[in-house]
């Protein structure tokens, strides 16, 4: 079988989020399993010289964005025995950033064309092509649409997979003969058209063979009004094609045995290095260095999204209690300063790095006992599943990928992986967060078998990629 996997981002080479995990985490499993799946992303400047170095140009040609005539070229990387191609136009990706940029729905158009003429020029015609998100969701409409007298592209199956429904790109509608050289029919019929606009995401919705979405909770949810964000009543009505499949996270790169960026290496067999860890993450963030005290965790963007206010609403209180906090992020500059504001007044309890450092990001999972996730709403999240990787147990707000990882601690029969809330306010975020703390405080070996419990769960990729597979083969 052969795979296109199509994305924005995909590390190690550039990304801003979870989507950029997935890309390069999902082919390199399907590879291992002896399915050609090749990638093919955007040539950024921002790229690393290291990988720009390692790309092998392969030809050039000329891509029409409606009436203009734009170069393309192509070049290409073999990294851990997967092809990554990269479109390469330093007009639309010769800047520092990836997205953000007022013309973004031109250079994704001029991406997602681009894209489709390579294939034969590549020689590499895909059974199905996997799409993510709105930067390449007018790819199955394109195919069907556009390119459908392409003899040899009318075999292939498209996949769009919904990273987070909130970014759907929405277009004047004229943009659709502007940038994609089509006819207006589809728009002015109502297939591509969403609030008078053209919707990249609906367009991939309708078009699209399959579709699937990184939770099976999510799943369902964005069928709601409340997480739909306009498209649920599409989303009801492919409902027979939309599906659930959680993302894993890299097993390679998450390995509290392995892992090079933390001092202590442990295992669920022997956690003496997670005592140690956390010994010098209290130390590294100038707290106290106290074992008998739990050590709370934040890893995150600091916005309303993620559920920051509710955990600033409850400081006060939460730093009455016996526990430590170390916060690692960027992000609402008034979330920002509140963190910095309790820092200063509590430096014994609170130490926050408004930054973004990838190294104290894998000391915190390893060397905190309790990792604190409330977010509004949460597609998949990894950041979860890395932490319990570790060893951390997670709280969070029972929604999407959180409600589909995370097991609830029960008292009765000890099971669970973390603690959770179902009401999103910030007065049961603190219950939660005060059945952690408690937990903690009297049953050392309740605690450690939540802990081992957390670290067995399988979140690998290897399974994930499982159900990815028996995806594409119902397509046939």
């Amino acid at each position: 079988m052969k795979v296109l996997f199509a994305a924005a981002e995909c590390a190690p080479f550039f990304k801003t989020g979870g989507l950029g995990d997935v890309a390069f985490a999902l082919p390199k499993e399907l590879v291992k399993k002896k399915i050609d799946c090749r990638v093919i992303l955007p040539f950024y400047q921002k790229m690393p010289a290291a990988y720009q170095k390692q790309c092998e140009d392969l030809f050039d040609f000329t891509v029409r964005v409606g009436w203009r005539s734009q170069y393309c070229g192509l070049k290409r990387l073999v990294l851990n025995d997967v092809t990554y191609y990269f479109i390469d136009n330093q007009y639309y990706f010769g800047r520092d950033g990836i997205y953000g940029y007022g013309d973004d729905g031109e250079r994704y158009a001029f991406f997602q064309l681009a894209l489709i003429e390579a294939m034969e020029r590549l020689e590499f015609i895909p059974d199905v092509l996997h799409a993510n998100d709105y930067h390449t969701a007018m790819i199955p409409f394109l195919l069907k649409e556009k390119y459908r007298w392409i003899q040899a592209y009318k075999k292939i199956r498209t996949v769009l997979t919904i990273h987070n429904i909130e970014f759907q790109g929405w277009y004047d509608g004229g943009k659709l003969a502007d940038w994609f050289g089509v006819g207006m029919e589809r728009y002015e019929d109502g297939t591509v058209q969403m609030n008078n606009c053209l919707n990249f995401m609906k367009a991939g919705i309708l078009y699209a063979d399959r579709v699937n979405t990184v939770s099976p909770s999510y799943a369902e949810e964005i069928k709601t009004p409340e997480f739909g964000a306009g498209l649920d009543v599409i989303l009801r009505m492919e409902a027979g094609k939309l599906s659930g499949i959680l993302n894993g996270i890299d097993y390679d790169l998450n390995d509290p045995e392995t892992d090079p960026l933390i001092l202590h290496h442990f295992s669920v067999n022997d956690l003496s290095g997670k005592a140690a860890n956390k010994a010098e993450l209290q130390k590294q963030m100038g707290l106290p260095v106290k074992v008998e005290v739990p050590l709370m965790a934040v890893v995150s963007r600091l916005t309303r999204q993620k559920g920051f206010h509710l955990l600033l609403e409850e400081l006060p209180n939460l730093l009455l209690q016996d526990v430590q906090l170390v916060l690692l992020g960027t992000g609402d500059p008034d979330f920002e300063q509140g963190f910095r504001y309790f820092a200063e007044k509590h430096p014994d309890k609170l130490a926050a790095s408004i930054s973004f450092d990838v190294k104290l990001a894998q000391q915190m999972y390893a060397g905190a006992d309790i990792f604190l996730m409330p977010s509004a709403f949460e597609p998949c999240g990894l950041s979860q599943m890395m932490a319990m990787r570790y060893g951390t147990l997670p709280v969070v707000h029972e929604i999407g990928g959180l409600k589909d990882t995370v097991i609830p601690f029960n008292p009765v029969t000890g099971t669970g992986t973390g603690f959770g809330f179902n009401d999103f306010s910030g007065y049961q975020c603190m219950k939660a967060m005060e059945k952690a703390i408690s937990l903690y405080h009297e049953s050392d070996t309740a605690w450690k078998r939540l802990m081992k419990q957390a670290m067995e769960t399988d979140f690998s990729w290897e399974t994930a990629s499982d159900e990815y597979l028996t995806l594409y083969r119902n397509l046939a």
